[in-house]
């Protein structure tokens, strides 16, 4: 049974704006007739690939992420950079861009609400199979400082179990790809619908 109240928007105002992400905050009526305000962070959409090779193993990335103050255990992803941007386009420049590969097959596993309470992010993961080395272009200081690693895709589920993997995407994305491999789980195709991406800071680039 789903609830019938509508939340209906009474006013928002704008608290910063930057190149990837705004912060707003939107005043709200309640159930009960009261209005409470809502911080929402407006975020560009994101895309995350599951790169799987030949012989089982998935490529992971190891690099810093200032906001934890740590290295993470990731996937290669990126934002998609504007509202028009094909996503699977944006998936398939971070491959060859963060690790340099390319792949020849590409499907959906998961779509992702990064975290609802606060954001709109939202994060497609892709599986690519049937890898090929490219060249990888020089890149910034960040991504100079990463590490590549492959490891067998059981591996990294245990990663994702055992805590020594947290970001969402990487989490939901092996334990995805496992679930496929396993025959439980079923792929869409590359350019399924994704009615849930976030389109809010794109309609602000125009």
């Amino acid at each position: 049974m789903s609830g019938r109240h509508e939340f209906e928007l009474v006013s928002t105002r704008d608290v910063h704006v930057g190149r990837i992400l705004a912060l707003r905050v939107d005043s709200i009526r309640m159930p009960g007739g009261d209005v409470a305000d809502r911080e929402v962070v407006e975020h560009l959409p994101a895309v995350a690939v599951v790169a799987l090779d030949d012989e089982g193993q998935v490529v992971l990335i190891h690099q810093y992420r200032h906001p934890v103050g740590d290295r993470l255990w990731e996937l290669p992803a990126g934002l998609v950079d504007h509202d028009g941007e094909d996503p699977l386009a944006a998936a398939q420049r971070e491959l060859v861009e963060e690790v340099g590969l390319a792949a020849e097959e590409w499907s959906v596993l998961v779509d992702l609400a990064v975290s609802p309470g606060f954001t709109d992010e939202t994060v497609r993961v892709y599986l690519a199979t049937g890898l090929r080395q490219v060249e990888r272009p020089d890149m910034g200081e960040e991504e100079a400082d990463l590490v590549i690693r492959r490891v067998p895709l059981g591996e990294a589920v245990r990663m994702a179990f055992s805590g020594e993997m947290v970001n969402t995407s990487a989490v939901a994305g092996v334990l995805a790809a496992q679930v496929v491999d396993s025959g439980v789980g079923a792929v869409r195709v590359a350019d399924a619908a994704w009615p849930s991406r976030s389109t809010a800071f794109g309609r602000r680039q125009g």
